[in-house]
């Protein structure tokens, strides 16, 4: 796998200041607006039905300790379960609002989303460290119209690899998305091939991508960006896939294997590298990037 070297005009790597030409980084955004906002002060786990404190699931990172289910987690809790505190600066972008369809009430849901969930579309992303290792890190936010990618979340997400690339850093998609914006029609199709674009200028110019997969991940991001990384990642029980199982019997007239569709198969039959638990997260990342920052040093000498 090829690594960054030097830049067309001979010089190296960019400086450790997170600075590069027309990249905007903001101050770190605060850790959590609390979607945990009842009274409730216990956690169910809608698995195995055990029932612990909220403060306890909240330090295991909402994985139940019984039976490992991985609960959904919000966009902000995401990236402070594998950023180094105070490290994380979001990539500034002003992407207008557009409703190419004149679709009824969409406007007021997008401005009540970003009231409700402090973010500015269905995407996060920035510059952090993990573990004294610098990447570009974007989470789709499933609190935010289930993570669909529309226009806005398309040029984020290009974005986040254009910034990527001038900072001579890795990126790490988390993916979870019910796919295409259907507000949006055939525009938020069109995303498919604008990010699967940018994954291939990424690559072709040397950059290390690390895809996420997490539940779910559907549709039109599961068919281009993210699964297109050279390094792809599950974690435990996600749904990962294009159409839905019932779709696919429908369609074939077949009955599908048990556990179709879910990480454990597809790291079985090679679609997957890893499965890694919210646990281990931080440090598998970490050890990917310390492993490719040593060739990269390596490839600059």
């Amino acid at each position: 796998m090829k690594l960054f070297g030097k830049r067309s005009d001979g010089s190296k790597a960019a400086n450790s200041n997170f600075v590069a030409e027309d990249i905007e980084l903001v101050d770190a955004v605060s850790e959590e607006i609390e979607e945990d906002n009842s009274s409730e002060q216990v956690y169910t786990c809608s698995d195995c039905g055990v029932t612990i404190s909220l403060s306890e699931i909240k330090k295991n990172l909402y994985v139940c300790p019984k039976c490992g289910k991985h609960a959904k987690i919000s966009a902000r809790r995401r990236i402070s379960g594998v950023a180094d505190p105070g490290t994380f600066r979001k990539i500034k972008t002003n992407i207008p609002f557009r409703n190419p369809l004149n679709y009824p009430d969409y406007a007021e849901k997008i401005n009540g989303l970003k009231t409700k969930t402090g973010l500015d579309e269905g995407l996060l992303a920035g510059v952090c460290e993990i573990e004294g290792h610098k990447a570009v890190v974007a989470v789709m936010a499933s609190e935010f119209l289930m993570g669909s990618m529309g226009i806005a979340v398309g040029e984020m997400v290009t974005k986040a690899f254009e910034a990527a690339e001038k900072l001579e850093l890795p990126i790490i998609i988390f993916t979870a998305s019910g796919g295409a914006r259907m507000q949006e029609g055939i525009l938020s199709l069109m995303q498919m091939a604008k990010t699967s674009a940018a994954v291939q200028r990424f690559t072709e110019n040397g950059g290390l991508y690390i895809s996420v997969l997490t539940h779910p991940t559907t549709g039109g991001v599961s068919a281009s960006f993210a699964t297109l990384a050279d390094i792809t990642i599950a974690e435990p029980g996600a749904l990962i896939g294009f159409a839905g199982p019932r779709v696919i019997e429908q369609t074939i007239g077949q009955k599908l294997p048990a556990g179709f569709q879910r990480a454990e198969y597809l790291e079985e039959h090679g679609f997957v590298d890893k499965i890694v638990s919210r646990l281990e997260m931080r440090d598998t990342l970490a050890q990917i990037l310390r492993l490719h920052e040593k060739r990269r040093k390596s490839w600059l000498r």
